[in-house]
Order: structure tokens, then sequence, then C-alpha cells
């Protein structure tokens, strides 16, 4: 298939593996599913009675003090003993083969093709870190809402961008299906559709 490069009447080749698949809906909800848990820390941690450092030896005697029985100070009843039900780390990520995650990525893209949400330009044109020079070429794509991929992170490209509400800058190589779903439009250059498209094959 051929993709239309925006306000030119050039077009680019790609392999309709990639960009023409079907939609498979369970699969980009695994995919986001996936990338989204596997981004949660689980790194919360309480002690057990047994990891609480000393409490080795009994409070105090068995009978005649009147107390109440007491084995050792960590009990969880105690000031500064154990948690009773302690909470451990854990492992949130849920396994995604690589074929699916392939599969998954393709048919995400190509719904991004059937919507006409991804944008494809030849060069984004932006040489110096200056907002202004970046709202000046948003403002000719007619885009306000927009996940800008490139081939290698341009550091003109990122600074001048990160002041811009809703607008993202990312490099193609680390792209995830969370990005390319949380923007209103996927605005790519040739080279970073090329390695999109290796990426898919």
């Amino acid at each position: 298939m051929d993709i239309a490069i925006h306000n030119s009447k050039k077009k680019v080749s790609v392999s309709d593996d990639a960009f023409a698949a079907s939609l498979n809906e369970t699969l980009v909800h695994q995919l986001v599913v996936s990338y989204m848990a596997s981004g949660r820390a689980g790194s919360k941690a309480q002690k057990t009675r047994s990891q609480v450092r000393g409490g080795g030896a009994k409070p105090w005697r068995q009978k005649g003090t009147g107390r109440a029985r007491a084995g050792t100070i960590r009990s969880p009843i105690w000031r500064s003993g154990g948690v009773t039900f302690a909470a451990t780390p854990r492992d949130y990520s849920k396994k995604l083969n690589k074929k699916m995650y392939r599969v998954g990525m393709r048919s995400l893209v190509s719904e991004l093709v059937r919507q006409d949400r991804l944008v494809l330009i030849d060069k984004l044109g932006v040489t110096e870190p200056k907002t202004k020079q970046m709202q000046a070429r948003l403002t000719e794509l007619g885009i306000d809402d927009a996940l800008l991929l490139t081939d290698g992170l341009d550091s003109a490209v990122y600074l001048a961008a990160r002041n811009i509400p809703n607008i993202q800058v990312m490099d193609i190589s680390i792209v995830d299906p969370v990005s390319l779903l949380q923007q209103e439009k996927v605005v790519i250059d040739e080279a970073a559709l090329k390695k999109l498209e290796e990426r898919l094959a």
C-alpha cells in the first residue's frame, strides 16, 4: 500500500502486513494492559513478626507479674512489632509473547492509518530549539494534539516541543502502544516510518 505525504503529491510505499492489518481489539487491549501493568512499581513492603529485628527473649516471666502473657516484643499487637498480613513486593507485569506484541502493534498502527490519524511528513523542519519555530510548523500542518515520532531523538525538536501542550516527542525505537493511543494524531517522518515498518515486519 501507499501512504501519501502530507501536503504533497508524493507517496511512500509500505508493507500491507504492517500498515493494512485487520483490527484485533482484544489483542490491542491486552497490549495496553500489559504495558501499563509493567510500569507499576509493586515495591510496597512491610515486615512480618519474623522479619522485625529483636524479640528473641521473652519480655517477662509467664506468671506472677499480673500482666498478660507475652512471648516476644515483636508480636503484631505490640507497638513497633510485625504486621499481621504484611504486604510484600509484587510483580504486576503480564506476559505477552513477542509475536502477539508485534501483531497487536500492526493492528494498532493499521487502525491509525484507516482513521487518518497517522500523518506522514517529509521532514519536521525544526533546526533550532525554539518553541516559536515548532509552533509555526504545527500550525502549518494543522495539528494541535500529536505525538511526533522521529528517527533518533533530536534535541532541537525535543526542546522546541516540550513547552507546547498536548505535543509529545518520541524516538521511534521506544514507541509504545499507550503513546500511540493517547494523542489525536501521530506525526511521523519518512525515516521513522521505514524504521517502524522494520520493527513491525
